[in-house]
């Protein structure tokens, strides 16, 4: 084999070989679904790191030294189920989200939502039943308690989304409006439903969009009304 043939097929195995980085990317996501399998089959106390190191087939010294803590695993796992593997980008990247932003009315803005949210909740259901019985570890409830702020704060914005744009039903103030859909637009929900009680996906969807648009509007907030959006 001459040098420069040699040189060429090299740099064709360099080339389809992983770099390190992609490597560390995929140990990382391989210990993540790990954790999430042990934390919901064992719950946050019974999980031990060297059973998820153990069902990711890694040494455990490699999720101590990606991960430091079990709380920053649980936090890694809430990120995950968020975000998505295929396209991972926070709630307000998603296509969903700026199909909710565009809707011309409030019913089709809850229906965006719905659709968005309940495809969030269909990975995060389980594992945040698993964080919230976990009341008494305090690493686990702290990491609960950050993740529902967020969710808090992200609610809170398509509330004033919505109330600016297609104004919400007399008598109900953003606050509440809030509130109605951090419990109706929670995992919680999800779970009791889909999982609990046997409901499809597709189910719930319709539920969830059809309760929240007669929760926060008035009855003619729908498409061809005066609440319409210009």
């Amino acid at each position: 084999m001459s040098l420069l043939i040699f040189v060429t097929a090299m740099a064709d195995v360099s080339s389809t070989r992983p770099s390190r980085r992609d490597r560390a990317r995929a140990t990382r996501l391989r210990v993540i679904r790990a954790a999430q399998r042990v934390f919901t089959g064992r719950g946050y106390a019974g999980a031990r790191m060297t059973d998820i190191a153990a069902e990711a087939g890694v040494a455990v010294q490699t999720v101590y030294f990606t991960f430091h803590t079990k709380a920053e695993l649980l936090q890694a796992c809430y990120e995950l189920a968020v975000l998505g593997e295929d396209d991972p980008r926070p709630p307000p990247a998603q296509p969903w989200y700026a199909a909710m932003l565009d809707a011309r009315d409030g019913l089709t803005a809850m229906r965006r939502f719905a659709e968005g949210f309940s495809a969030i909740a269909a990975r995060v259901a389980v594992l945040d039943d698993v964080a919230r019985s976990a009341a008494h570890e305090p690493d686990a409830a702290q990491v609960r308690a950050r993740n529902e702020q967020l969710r808090r704060d992200g609610y809170a914005r398509i509330v004033a989304h919505l109330a600016g744009r297609f104004g919400l039903r007399p008598g109900l103030d953003p606050p509440d409006a809030v509130d109605i859909l951090l419990t109706l637009g929670g995992p919680a929900t999800y779970r009791a439903l889909v999982v609990d009680c046997g409901w499809s996906h597709d189910r719930f969807v319709d539920w969830l969009a059809n309760t929240l648009g007669q929760q926060l509007f008035a009855p003619d907030a729908g498409p061809g009304s005066r609440r319409q959006a210009r």
